[in-house]
């Protein structure tokens, strides 16, 4: 499911997609909560989509691939971070940062360091409000950097 649904995208011109729900579960023969889960888990805001849901109706799914050249993008981004951040989804930002060109191998390298349970060595939830602070600080850097 992930991976037709990628196809799609890598194929829309305007890097939007739009399914119904029902008719993507047909396809692949399961139920549609199924299709929700894989929404849920692997096409989030950290990872670069925006997806947009409608129940009823047979219901409609709208993904859309962001990519980080407008500065909405980058508040989007911003804002997903939230106060507290755990490291798997700081860790899915970071891959997307080197998918997008952004940083490269090294510099995502030094990320993940910054920001790993080993560097921020206290406790819960503190050491996610501090990583949530710490990469809030990066983002920004970058993208003044990239300005």
């Amino acid at each position: 499911i992930e991976r037709y649904l990628k196809r799609l995208l890598a194929q829309s011109e305007t890097g939007t997609v739009s399914v119904q729900r029902n008719q993507l579960a047909e396809t692949f023969s399961c139920a549609p909560s199924q299709i929700s889960y894989v929404l849920a888990t692997r096409f989030l805001l950290e990872h670069g989509y925006l997806v947009e849901t409608r129940r009823g109706g047979g219901g409609y799914v709208r993904i859309t691939l962001l990519r980080m050249d407008s500065e909405q993008d980058w508040r989007l981004l911003l804002d997903s971070i939230g106060e507290a951040i755990n490291q798997g989804r700081s860790e899915a930002i970071i891959n997307r940062l080197q998918r997008e060109g952004i940083i490269n191998e090294r510099e995502a390298m030094l990320m993940r360091a910054g920001l790993s349970r080993a560097a921020l060595n206290i406790k819960l939830p503190w050491r996610d409000m501090v990583r949530a602070d710490i990469l809030r600080a990066m983002l920004i850097a970058l993208q003044q950097a990239k300005n």
